[in-house]
């Protein structure tokens, strides 16, 4: 099984709507060397909220350079074919935020989603773990290394960081 933290930075709260700006992906696996970094253009006729935007630190303008979705999409699922050893299994912080974009980018752009159907989620396994389920940021202050930034390789990268030290506690996960 091959565990991917995905984060994503979009103009709005859904997709179709609005449109994702970028995205980031880290293999969890002991050194976390393999990451993925992706942009995509505006969706046509969506529209955009510039408070959700500046989030991600990019301009309306530089969002309209990235190259368009359908590029970025392809390279991702080549990206994950390439870093992929059994199923792939999608992680994030929020995926009730970042599954959605991914999960529509992919079915709008390449057809599929080789994530399949469904996401798990940090907070669930941080609480599953602590045996409270209003430990649900707990996590993120004690388990992150790397900041939380809004560049979505960085926030991958550190919520990647926890699902590591999730394991040193004793979650039964294996990469």
């Amino acid at each position: 099984m091959t565990y991917i933290v995905v984060d994503v930075e979009a103009d709005g709260p859904c997709p179709g709507i609005y449109s994702m700006v970028c995205f980031g992906a880290v293999v969890v696996k002991p050194l976390l060397q393999d990451t993925f970094y992706g942009e995509t253009a505006p969706l046509p006729d969506s529209g955009w909220d510039p408070a959700a935007l500046e989030i991600s630190g990019v301009t309306r303008g530089q969002h309209a350079s990235f190259q368009p979705p359908d590029i970025a999409m392809h390279a991702f699922a080549a990206w994950l074919e390439s870093v992929r050893k059994g199923k792939l299994t999608f992680i994030s912080d929020n995926p009730a935020f970042d599954w959605q974009f991914i999960n529509y980018y992919f079915w709008r752009f390449v057809g599929a989603n080789p994530f399949g159907f469904s996401a798990r989620r940090i907070g669930d396994l941080y609480c599953g773990m602590k045996m409270h389920a209003g430990k649900n940021s707990e996590w993120k202050k004690k388990l992150r290394k790397t900041a939380h930034t809004h560049n979505p390789v960085d926030d991958a990268m550190g919520n990647a960081e926890a699902l590591l030290a999730m394991q040193k506690m004793g979650l039964n996960i294996k990469f």
